[in-house]
């Protein structure tokens, strides 16, 4: 696979070496316009004779060894674009198929870059080619991007945005319907508060029963004549020399008057 890439690389810089001075456009980039044609050509070749395996070992490469490899063939290329321009006709192949060949350069010139765009024919559909080369300091051109951009017909577009605007609508409508139902749950909240917020304020204030309230008096009372009881029966045994055990107190009542006869 290396042998491949420095076979490939020699050959342009081959190429690029017999190419003599073309003319240059009186644009405001200065640019050889069969150099560019020569690279063009090349990327395009070698992105569609690039294989997956081909793709992986670019990637592994480090970008010190990717610039001795261009600086060496002599291209204008820079890591990070080439690795751009693969993956972009990689994603041309998906969209419109296996690439079949292209037409003429245009070339659109400005202060700071070079525009070349060609008309290219693929398996499903014809598409559009534009590689964009940026000067740099020293007004070298060097490559920036390249795309690939299907051609579609004007019904293939309807039905496209068609499809956009019912599933944009589509997904407005799913969103407000559940806000709707969220909002329609909003009405059970006061209940649910007041229905959790009861139960404590119940438990804290509510009345004991009356016969909870009679039992329990009776009970106070009850405890009070027992003692009352074992203190009356404690004296009288003690009046008398004699153990409580002989006599029984089965009731006390206070007499109406509190002087003793």
């Amino acid at each position: 696979m290396k042998k491949k890439i420095s076979i490939l690389l020699c050959m342009l810089a081959a190429v690029l070496c017999f190419t003599g001075c073309g003319s240059k456009q009186n644009t405001d980039v200065d640019y050889d316009k069969a150099t560019i044609e020569q690279v063009t050509d090349f990327l395009i070749d070698y992105c569609a004779s690039a294989d997956e395996a081909t793709t992986e070992q670019w990637n592994s490469m480090s970008e010190f060894a990717m610039e001795q490899q261009f600086v060496s063939a002599g291209l204008p290329f820079e890591p990070e674009s080439f690795l751009g321009a693969i993956n972009a006709w990689k994603a041309g192949i998906d969209e419109c198929g296996s690439y079949v060949s292209h037409g003429d350069y245009k070339f659109t010139a400005s202060r700071t870059e070079l525009k070349v765009v060609t008309n290219a024919e693929f398996e499903k559909r014809d598409a559009e080619i534009t590689v964009l080369f940026k000067a740099d300091t020293r007004g070298n051109l060097n490559l920036d991007s390249m795309t690939v951009a299907g051609e579609y017909t004007r019904g293939e577009i309807l039905e496209k945005a068609g499809l956009n605007t019912i599933l944009g609508m589509g997904t407005v409508f799913v969103v407000l319907i559940f806000i709707s139902l969220i909002i329609s749950l909003f009405r059970f909240i006061p209940k649910l508060q007041k229905a959790f917020s009861r139960k404590p304020e119940e438990a804290a204030v509510a009345p004991a029963p009356a016969d909870s309230i009679t039992a329990a008096v009776e009970l106070v009372e009850e405890a009070d004549d027992t003692e009352l009881i074992a203190v009356i029966s404690a004296a009288v045994a003690a009046a008398e020399g004699t153990t409580t055990d002989g006599f029984v107190v089965r009731s006390i009542r206070r007499r109406p008057s509190n002087k003793w006869n």
